[in-house]
């Protein structure tokens, strides 16, 4: 029996024949399944929890109880002529989503082998589906923080918030681009290498200290000059700083500062894909 020759199949699974191919139009067609994810995402976090979302308030709040208390008090680290709680209210916010996309995005193969060696979809679903769901966790502390902006404004604060507020929405991107980037190099190491898991476990609340999180980084350049150039060449510092100046008229303003943070942000994640499309091929033998 002859098999026909002339069948027309409506898709062909290959492997894909280079790394640098980022398969953007195949995320695209497969859209519905982001979306489906983004929302499973955040239904399992609140699931069978009695206060739901509002848990996402929590955290953020307790945590800045606690820089108010040990940094600001304790320690007398200033904050710029900034009110304290809004200061470090600024820095929770943009730190937690970075965070959450690093620290969830580094174990997408590991916690979705049983899915992925299953059935076919574009690989670069997963670590989407988690910057876009952390996204919702973001938009209800970010909305702590406008509160938060709109009572010390009635209050009289020494707060101007200015133009420089329009770099939001970029600023949101080099954040995610950063933390997808980062976990999409460290998620395709760890297929070989589990010690690494171990190492951003400790590592991503020790990497918080060099940035601008709970000290200005005015504070930093006139104290420890040596150090303020770590400081200030971490690519989440100028997004950090430029997120304070624009809601609040005070921190650290740099033009090439944030264009240094932009290149560098485009190489992480540039690199991240390439090194997530080459892994994703033999991941599942070695899983």
């Amino acid at each position: 029996m002859s098999l026909p020759t002339d069948d027309h199949w409506d898709i062909e699974i290959s492997a894909q024949s280079t790394p640098f191919r980022l398969g953007l139009k195949d995320v695209w067609q497969y859209r519905d399944l982001l979306w489906l994810l983004v929302r499973r995402d955040f239904v399992s976090f609140y699931k069978q929890t009695i206060f739901g979302p509002i848990w996402f308030f929590v955290q953020p709040v307790i945590t800045l109880l606690i820089y108010v208390l040990v940094f600001n008090n304790l320690a007398q680290i200033g904050t710029d002529a900034t009110p304290p709680a809004l200061f470090y209210l600024a820095g929770i916010v943009i730190w937690n989503y970075f965070s959450d996309c690093l620290s969830k995005t580094s174990t997408v193969f590991k916690d979705n082998a049983s899915i992925l060696g299953k059935v076919y979809f574009p690989r670069l679903i997963m670590p989407l589906s988690i910057i876009l769901s952390n996204l919702v966790r973001f938009g209800i502390q970010f909305l702590l923080f406008i509160i938060l902006l709109i009572v010390y404004t009635l209050k009289g604060a020494s707060i101007a918030p200015n133009l420089y507020i329009l770099l939001f929405p970029f600023l949101l991107f080099l954040i995610a681009a950063q933390g997808l980037g980062l976990g999409m190099i460290i998620s395709s190491v760890t297929t070989k290498y589990r010690d690494l898991a171990f190492v951003v476990t400790f590592g991503i609340p020790l990497l918080m200290y060099t940035t601008t999180v709970i000290y200005p980084l005015s504070t930093a350049i006139v104290k420890h000059p040596a150090l303020s150039l770590f400081i200030k060449f971490n690519p989440i510092t100028a997004v950090l700083e430029t997120f304070r100046y624009g809601f609040t008229g005070k921190g650290y303003m740099s033009w090439q500062l944030l264009g240094y943070s932009s290149f560098i942000t485009m190489i992480i994640l540039l690199a991240g894909i390439i090194i997530f499309n080459k892994v994703e091929k033999s991941f599942i033998d070695t899983i």
